[in-house]
């Protein structure tokens, strides 16, 4: 369940949404039987607010969208992937805090 702010990408929409996009785009990819996932959807929920208009923050459903899972080798969730001008530009796997995302967009958005 995501929050008002936070989007829902699919493997239609992944290649429009997420490699096309302007802005830089932090993607969660997470299933609904994950503990671990559903703990950290609030932290996402979180960050899409922070950083509306500056970066699109979304997630994959990765039992409903092989294609894209299967394409970025998802093999533990959560992971999270930051990507900016439709390249990975930083990857986590797993419970990680709020201020770890945080430090990872300023970079993202202070690089050029």
């Amino acid at each position: 369940m995501a929050g008002p702010n936070t989007v829902e990408f699919n493997d239609a929409n992944f290649e429009s949404e997420v490699l096309q996009s302007q802005q830089p785009v932090l993607v969660d990819f997470w299933a609904e039987w994950c503990m671990p996932c559903k703990a950290l959807g609030p932290v996402i929920d979180e960050l899409a607010k922070d950083y509306t208009g500056k970066i699109k923050v979304g997630k994959v459903d990765t039992d409903a969208n092989k294609e894209v899972s299967v394409h970025y080798g998802i093999s533990s969730i959560p992971t999270v992937i930051l990507f900016k001008d439709g390249q990975i530009k930083d990857r986590f796997v797993g419970l990680r805090n709020k201020k770890d995302f945080v430090a990872a967009l300023e970079n993202l958005l202070q690089a050029k």
